[in-house]
């Protein structure tokens, strides 16, 4: 068996092997939305891909701290994992050697939340809202509720609106506007 990757000898090494490293990374084409710790993986899959492109050593030190730096650029619910991780500013607990140790011998994401899912269950609990076509959509029979967080997932906020076809006709004028940059909307 002859594995030139440094990654492939070091998960080799650790016990780690699996015939496809690639894929057990999470690097796989195949994940299904709406599996277990959904967030989790997909972040840190994202974390992993970025460490990667920008070659950054894979010590403790150097990888908690990139974490921490990644962190600040997420929102929604990749931000409370984040809190749950200890890795924003106001997080009371820190398991951020968690997700640091396993990752400097190149462990899959996967493992790495199954892992923090022994530790701390909401962590898996995370989910990614579903999506909405506002194409296909009827703004009409949605509730005021999901309107603002179409608006919120903007940036944008209505402080006049009082009636639900306020918020429809917002969302109508400014569709062509995120329409381009965002084609489907979170909700």
């Amino acid at each position: 068996m002859w594995c030139a990757s440094p990654a492939a000898i070091m998960a080799f090494c650790a016990g780690l092997w699996v015939p496809n490293l690639l894929q057990a990374q999470g690097q796989g084409a195949g994940r299904q939305p709406g599996t277990d710790c959904e967030v989790c993986e997909e972040f840190l899959n994202r974390f992993y891909n970025s460490l990667v492109d920008r070659g950054i050593n894979f010590s403790l030190d150097a990888i908690e701290k990139e974490l921490i730096n990644f962190c600040l650029g997420v929102k929604g619910k990749e931000n409370r994992l984040c809190y749950y991780l200890g890795a924003t500013k106001d997080a009371a607990t820190k398991i951020l050697s968690e997700v640091t140790r396993p990752m400097t011998v190149h462990m899959p994401a996967m493992k790495i939340c199954e892992k923090l899912r022994k530790m701390d269950s909401q962590i898996c609990e995370l989910k990614y809202e579903r999506k909405l076509n506002l194409a296909s959509a009827d703004l009409w029979k949605m509730r005021v509720a999901e309107l603002k967080q179409i608006l919120y997932s903007w940036g944008e906020e209505c402080r006049a609106c009082v009636e639900k076809a306020d918020y429809v006709n917002l969302i109508k004028e400014l569709a062509p506007k995120y329409a381009a940059a965002y084609p489907k909307a979170d909700l």
